[in-house]
């Protein structure tokens, strides 16, 4: 079995920390570097859920997206929720890894992923990183559609194809508007609307669409916006990463088992639709 060193090793080679945004904090949390590791499991969150779902399984390693101290700390007291997490990794000799900007803009990355989700044809990055000279890697994703189909019928394929969330799926513009082309980016994607129209896409598929962006962004073109839950744009990169680390095992001969968590780990856990037919008018002042 390899040693969590080795195993970093390769992780740190398919995202590169250096690639990852100044703000990030990315790399390993926790973890001996002389551990042996027999058995990872990917996940998008570094919550308690996910800690205890590593101690049933027996994992040596968790590899999250998403950082567990992004702005830092000055505890670890077991008496706070984070901080308890990392007293259940330490007691149980599990790992934690973080992968997120840098797992962003790689190639293949976060937005690579989701598009293969919705079975999408990826033509180039949406923002281009330029020290890639063969212009692979980037933030976001440009794709196309095999088949022109609605903007409805577009939601509904993202509906059915990323994980089930209370929120769902939204959409904003005309729902029987042709799509052929789209940009997607996993995760909060409102501030790449310049790019996106730069970019001449028919619809822009993200996360966490705020109402003044999006507001403004209708005004100023006709583009299509579809609104999914943050994790789940994300998840499909968790089955993305456990394929690459697979094929790093089996190349080393090191025989790894690696597992994708399914536990549900979006923060919001119900939905309560409109009434589909409220009379604003008629509301009491």
């Amino acid at each position: 079995m390899p040693r969590l060193s080795e195993v970093i090793a390769a992780l740190d080679a398919l995202w590169p920390p250096q690639r990852a945004e100044q703000w990030d904090a990315v790399g390993t949390v926790c973890g001996d570097p002389d551990a042996e590791v027999s058995r990872v499991l990917f996940a998008v969150d570094p919550v308690q859920e996910i800690a205890d779902e590593a101690v049933k399984l027996g994992a040596d390693l968790i590899v999250t997206h998403h950082p567990l101290y992004l702005r830092g700390t000055t505890t670890v007291a077991a008496g706070t929720f984070k901080g308890k997490v990392v007293h259940t990794l330490i007691k149980h000799d599990i790992a934690l890894h973080v992968a997120h900007t840098n797992a962003d803009t790689a190639d293949p990355g976060v937005s690579d992923a989701l598009a293969g989700a919705l079975d999408l044809r990826v033509t180039g990055p949406l923002v281009p990183d330029p020290t890639d000279p063969a212009g692979r890697r980037g933030l976001g994703r440009i794709c196309e559609l095999d088949h022109p189909e609605t903007l409805a019928a577009f939601a509904a394929r993202a509906a059915a194809r990323l994980p089930r969330t209370a929120q769902g799926v939204r959409v904003a513009g005309a729902p029987d508007r042709l799509i052929r082309t789209v940009a997607v980016s996993g995760g909060s994607g409102d501030s790449l609307f310049e790019q996106v129209r730069a970019a001449g896409v028919d619809a822009f598929l993200t996360a966490d669409l705020r109402h003044h962006p999006v507001s403004e962004a209708r005004e100023q073109s006709p583009l299509a916006l579809v609104d999914a839950a943050h994790w789940a744009t994300e998840w499909p990169w968790c089955e993305q990463a456990a394929a690459q680390l697979d094929a790093v095992s089996e190349r080393h001969g090191w025989g790894l088992r690696t597992h994708v968590s399914r536990t549900v780990t979006d923060p919001w856990t119900a939905h309560a639709p409109s009434d589909p037919s409220p009379s604003i008018s008629g509301a009491p002042n």
